[in-house]
């Protein structure tokens, strides 16, 4: 008998089956409704199909290696769906692996395949890529259109977050740019996106925004700060940069009682251009009595010995530390602690690190939105895991209290004793 005509990719006798008994609107998406209930079994049948793969072979083979990890019953869940709340049996492993992909540990939420395709895309998997994925593991077609529609939503979150309001103190600020390459007119350019992160109270790193311009410079950051300003942050205590010209006069401009701290790690990047090979191993090895030393006098009598040893073979090293000194001291006011939490930029470069894994995939993306898009779904997944204070948090942020007295409000202290 020949098989009946699909309607919207559904046979027409699967829809006359599923819809035999309804009579009303609310068969279909009541309490009890057929779609509920299609989407339970389809979930379950997902998952099912997971662990198969995972395991390695089906469900009652009997042909399964004995003592090999293998099936071992299922357990109740709850999720919120579109159509009300759907009870699922999710299946086990008696190894206690694994972990279905479609429905994931502690999710209570399910939107159809939307978490998946974003999750997929925000680790720079492309848009043909997700597409074979789903298909490959749930054998289900997916439309470029879909995946399109799914990421392009997006683009509103991304809105909402950038223009969210900020807490009102954060006493670490991390600035820096990375650049990645956008189409623009016909031709790839490349665009600097600026990244603020900021440490609040708590000592829980934040990222604060993304912005994008042609090129880096201190004219530009001085708008990423009034920004930041006008979304609520009345102060900051330390701002740690790297040796961007005009970069602490565009900060004071804006937040005038912000001490500007030098990474030293880009600072001595930029001294080691001017060393020849031979010469690196012991000039660093100097040099190092300088950026550890207990003291800011400490430190100034090691940059006197320093330029005795090397000041004649390597003048612009010495004359880089000597001009840039009152950006690079103000570490040696603090302690340990709060040293080695502002000393470098490590944080935001960390950051960038991770974006950089997921755009490189992308020879060039088609345009700004898309760009600050992906950006914006690769800070949500390393963001995840901004879960605890930096180390040795409740010393700083006690130290701080003292040393910036009066910058921090009632509330704020008041959280600071409850919290830590």
């Amino acid at each position: 008998m020949q098989m009946e005509k699909k309607k919207d990719g559904i046979r027409k006798e699967l829809l006359e089956e599923l819809l035999r008994e309804y009579k009303n609107p609310e068969d279909l998406i009541g309490e009890e409704g057929l779609l509920k209930q299609l989407t339970k079994a389809l979930l379950e049948k997902v998952m099912s199909t997971e662990l198969t793969q995972e395991l390695g072979y089906e469900k009652h083979d009997k042909e399964a290696i004995k003592g090999k990890n293998r099936r071992n019953g299922t357990t109740k869940k709850t999720v919120r769906s579109k159509h009300g709340e759907i009870s699922l049996d999710i299946p086990r492993d008696r190894a206690g692996e694994f972990e279905p992909v479609m429905i994931k540990k502690h999710q209570r939420r399910f939107d159809g395949f939307d978490d998946l395709i974003l999750s997929l895309y925000s680790k720079g998997v492309s848009t043909r890529d997700i597409r074979t994925h789903i298909e490959e593991l749930y054998g289900i077609e997916v439309s470029p259109d879909l995946v399109s529609t799914v990421t392009d939503g997006v683009q509103d979150l991304v809105r909402e977050w950038q223009t969210r309001p900020l807490e009102e103190v954060y006493p670490i600020v991390y600035l820096d740019a990375l650049r990645v390459k956008i189409r623009h007119e016909g031709r790839v350019v490349n665009r600097c996106i600026f990244i603020a992160i900021g440490v609040n109270i708590l000592g829980i790193k934040e990222t604060l925004g993304l912005w994008s311009a042609e090129n880096e410079g201190a004219k530009f950051w001085l708008s990423v700060l009034t920004e930041i300003r006008n979304r609520g942050v009345a102060d900051i205590f330390i701002a740690c940069v790297d040796g961007l010209k005009g970069f602490s006069e565009a900060i004071e401009s804006i937040f005038p009682d912000t001490i500007t701290q030098l990474c030293i790690v880009h600072q001595i990047r930029n001294s080691l251009k001017y060393v020849t090979s031979r010469d690196k191993k012991a000039l660093m090895a100097d040099l190092k009595l300088v950026y550890t030393a207990a003291t800011e006098e400490e430190a100034l009598t090691a940059l006197d010995a320093f330029e005795t040893t090397w000041g004649a073979k390597y003048p612009v090293v010495v004359r880089s530390w000597r001009t840039n000194w009152e950006k690079i001291s103000p570490m040696f006011r603090f302690t340990h602690d709060i040293r080695k939490a502002i000393y470098t930029t490590n944080v935001i470069e960390s950051l960038n690190y991770s974006l950089r894994k997921v755009t490189k995939t992308r020879a060039a993306f088609p345009n700004e939105e898309a760009a600050m898009k992906l950006l914006w779904l690769g800070i949500q997944n390393v963001s995840k895991r901004w879960t605890r204070p930096i180390p040795e948090w409740g010393v700083s942020i006690n130290q701080f209290s003292i040393m910036f007295e009066g910058r921090m409000p009632g509330t704020t202290q008041n959280l600071i004793t409850q919290k830590i």
